[in-house]
């Protein structure tokens, strides 16, 4: 699985940073963050296989911030 470019996307976190993986992403004004990532054939079946997603944060000992997964851009947000 790996973060990609998307249309809209006006960011990219962490590209000076080696120990990170860029990371680009829509931010909204409203302080709304959106990635995108492209899944690899294998990943697909793992998926298909156990029905199950994983998510690490790293919060830095910082209180968790709310997340939302979709497979659909278009499920809830409007890009301008």
């Amino acid at each position: 699985m790996k973060p990609i470019e998307f249309k809209g996307h006006n960011v990219v976190f962490g590209k000076d940073q080696p120990e990170y993986q860029p990371l680009p992403a829509l931010r909204l004004e409203d302080g709304t963050v959106i990635t995108c990532w492209e899944l690899s054939e294998e990943d697909l079946e793992k998926i298909r296989l156990s029905k199950k997603i994983y998510l690490e944060q790293l919060t830095f000992n910082r209180p968790l911030q709310p997340i939302l997964l979709k497979s659909n851009l278009e499920d809830g947000f409007e890009l301008m």
